[in-house]
């Protein structure tokens, strides 16, 4: 999988995101970020991994999020390992 591809992905998954509004609110939180800081760094890869690297971190909402993007879930891993870090070893 090329960058461009894995952006565009991860875009997808932050679109699922921020339409669940619990899940929107988890994110944010979690970032600590506001919709409008969001909005501005949409684009930057070091934000769209940290969407992939929120995302993996439940099975459930890898799921949700491969089935909202129409893609297979191993895609998301695979998006993922393009992104900024993503070759950073993991321990879990």
């Amino acid at each position: 999988m090329d960058r461009d591809h894995a952006e565009l992905l991860a875009l997808q998954v932050l679109g699922w995101l921020l339409e669940n509004e619990e899940m929107a609110f988890v994110f944010l939180g979690s970032t600590g970020s506001d919709e409008v800081q969001l909005r501005e760094r949409m684009h930057d890869p070091e934000l769209l991994a940290a969407v992939l690297d929120f995302t993996l971190m439940d099975d459930n909402w890898v799921v949700a999020a491969a089935q909202h993007a129409h893609i297979d879930p191993e895609d998301l891993v695979r998006a993922r390992a393009v992104l900024p870090g993503g070759d950073a070893p993991h321990w879990s």
